[in-house]
């Protein structure tokens, strides 16, 4: 038995980001700019309801659904997620394939009494999963795919009628739909009863092959995506070895036959872990991680021997070890680079820092090593925030060229100033930080930050909702430089406070 799903779209799947509060559900659709033309890629039930459909254009959405919410689509997101729902579903069969962009097909022949049936595996995937699902049921493929996506109501595919089902679920392009309907030819079962030689010779061979297959005479194989092979090594000795040098010359090979796997399907550990069998049945266990993915022997060898050295209790060989395992259970892509003259000491540099953030975090343990990472914020203090080094992404920073410079010294909070200005919404004149009296020689600005209103914070404390910044970069009569913000606007706020925000070199 075959059985596919398709994903509904329904708002528990996909929350509603900054929805209206309202008693009755609203109606919520993804957008896809196709051509010119922003349009609907995918819509909800609640949308449905209201005669919204996926392909209509975005105004004559809104024209006919004012209160209709949207968000961009994200195909990339989408195909991500998929591959994880297909991973998830092999707890129920190891034979799963893709059906692009919104389905599986899962062959579930010989599984279903493990579960309790079709529909009791069916209820069960869709809790794991967490989406609203249509499920179909078929001798094949073709056929579960069609009533999952064609059969009317959400269960009506498990027990659903082929032939009763729309041409459209033969799944052929527009054109040749468009002449099935034309000919009068609405259901599967309408075109099941012509001669299959005067439906090649109207509608095309690819009619035949799929109305052959949708009716299970004709075979419909799916390519199931196989998990891949873990990269794992091991060990085994006729007589226990008992010397820790020996033990690591072992690890060392097994290193060297894990970093050929990984070179094979280009691919850089991130986790390594070592498994001791000693022969009285004790197991001892070592484990690395590392900041980027590497498959070097070498360099993972130095990190063993430096978590060696942390360890309170050292390797204990006892009456020795009978064998040595070792597993690679978190890799990342990594391929080859290509050497060049230019930028060859910028590189050797990143390599240093990597493998001394490494060398730290086997010494003081990953999360006390920390880096910096910029984040998708446009308030100064929260562009960036600190992270495990072995977990951050790093990725370049945001170009500085749309705002003028930021200062290198920044305060976490900004501090509170007393201002002097010649107009009310003009630079300062004098202010007055930490009891002492600054005169201002020169000013520019302001630059407008506009608070994160979406954010709910104190709107009298820096950077709360509804607030706006007025940033002004000070000199004063002595030369240094100064970052400072008036919060709040005058004719909007009755309370306005300045802040000095960073120090300028």
């Amino acid at each position: 038995m075959q059985a596919a799903t398709a994903s509904d779209r329904s708002p528990d799947a996909e929350p509603v980001p900054f929805a209206p509060v309202s008693l009755a559900p609203v109606p919520f659709a993804l957008v896809a700019r196709v051509g010119n033309a922003l349009r609907l890629a995918s819509v909800d039930r609640v949308a449905i309801a209201q005669g919204l459909a996926a392909g209509m254009t975005l105004a004559d959405a809104r024209a006919r659904c004012p209160t209709l919410a949207t968000c961009p689509a994200d195909p990339v997101a989408d195909a991500r997620e998929l591959d994880r729902l297909l991973d998830m579903m092999r707890h129920f069969t190891p034979m799963v394939a893709l059906d692009a962009p919104d389905g599986l097909i899962l062959d579930i022949s010989g599984c279903t009494h493990l579960f309790g049936g079709a529909q009791a595996l069916a209820r069960q995937a869709r809790s794991m999963a967490g989406y609203s699902s249509r499920p179909g049921f078929g001798t094949n493929a073709m056929a579960a795919r069609a009533l999952a996506r064609h059969g009317i109501g959400a269960e009506a595919g498990a027990t659903g009628d082929i032939r009763a089902l729309p041409v459209a679920a033969l799944d052929l392009d527009d054109g040749a739909l468009a002449a099935l309907r034309r000919a009068g030819l609405r259901s599967i079962g309408d075109l099941a009863r012509r001669p299959m030689g005067m439906i090649a010779a109207r509608f095309g061979e690819q009619a035949v092959t799929r109305l052959r297959q949708i009716l299970g005479e004709a075979p419909s194989p799916i390519a199931p995506r196989r998990p891949a092979a873990p990269i794992q090594a091991e060990a085994r000795f006729p007589e226990p070895i008992a010397r820790t040098e020996d033990v690591m010359d072992v690890i060392e090979d097994l290193l060297g036959q894990a970093a050929r796997q990984m070179e094979a399907r280009k691919l850089g550990g991130r986790r390594f872990a070592i498994r001791l069998l000693r022969s009285d049945g004790a197991r001892q266990g070592l484990a690395i991680e590392t900041g980027q993915p590497v498959r070097d022997p070498a360099a993972i060898l130095r990190l063993l021997r430096e978590r060696i050295d942390t360890l309170a209790d050292p390797l204990d060989p006892g009456f020795g070890f009978d064998a040595v395992l070792l597993a690679v259970p978190l890799v990342e892509p990594l391929a080859e680079r290509q050497q060049a003259m230019e930028g060859e000491e910028a590189r050797a540099g990143e390599a240093h820092i990597i493998a001394l953030i490494d060398r730290l975090g086997i010494r003081l343990g990953p999360d006390r090593v920390r880096r910096l990472q910029s984040r998708d914020r446009h308030i100064p203090e929260g562009a960036q925030a600190f992270a495990p080094a072995t977990q951050a992404k790093p990725h370049p920073w945001p170009a500085t060229t749309d705002h003028p410079p930021r200062p290198l010294l920044l305060f976490d909070p900004p501090q509170p100033v007393a201002v002097i200005a010649g107009v009310p919404d003009g630079p300062p004149q004098r202010f007055r930080w930490r009891d002492s009296l600054h005169e201002v020689r020169l000013a520019e600005g302001p630059e407008r930050i506009a608070a994160e209103w979406w954010r709910r914070r104190d709107g009298h404390q820096p950077g709360g909702a509804g607030r706006t910044r007025d940033y002004y970069r000070i000199e004063d009569k002595d030369g240094r430089r100064y970052w400072m913000f008036r919060h709040g606007l005058f004719g909007e706020e009755a309370d306005i406070r300045w802040y000095l925000h960073g120090l300028f070199a």
